[in-house]
């Protein structure tokens, strides 16, 4: 048996519950693509404690419901067929993910990178990224504890993917 990892998958959505009698699925996006990555006939994989492997499923229909995609899977015809997988992550792999534009970046990415002052001193790395709305906040933990860094131009100045690597401008008030 072939077992996938789970590291070369990232998550697209979350399977949070049943919707009406005929296998649909409320699910909540975890991507900034939800067109992209719940258009009918696209791939997914399931991840579930009740699975050994990921299960991989296809789109049978989508369509957005105020904040959540309903969802459905060829296969998966009835509530009883699907109900089981609640709380289940839906994810692509890695060579899935799409191509973004300068300046942008994913998630996992971020992750990991050490976080540099313009004046050359560390501050720690990226453990997260919020997105509270208007832009997302870098979360820095750090001798200094916890850094919340907004991404936008006056605070972030540098971002090298490659070599794991950011500088930051600590505008007043951030510390």
């Amino acid at each position: 048996m072939n077992t996938l990892s789970q590291n070369s998958f990232y998550g697209v959505g979350k399977l949070v519950n049943t919707h009406g009698l005929r296998g649909e699925v409320r699910v909540t996006p975890t991507t900034d693509f939800p067109d992209q990555r719940f258009r009918k006939g696209n791939e997914l994989y399931l991840f579930h404690p009740t699975l050994s492997e990921p299960l991989k499923l296809k789109i049978a229909s989508r369509r957005p419901h105020k904040n959540f995609e309903i969802v459905s899977f060829h296969g998966f015809e009835h509530i009883n067929d699907i109900e089981k997988y609640k709380g289940g992550e839906l994810k692509i792999p890695a060579e899935a993910l799409m191509e973004l534009e300068e300046d942008e970046f994913y998630i996992h990415q971020l992750v990991g990178c050490v976080v540099v002052t313009d004046e050359g001193e560390e501050l720690g790395k990226i453990v997260d990224v919020m997105q509270p709305g208007a832009n997302d906040v870098w979360v820095v933990k750090g001798k200094r504890g916890e850094i919340l860094l907004p991404y936008i131009d006056e605070c972030i100045k540098e971002v090298d993917i490659t070599n794991k690597r950011v500088v930051c401008h600590l505008m007043e008030g951030l510390l």
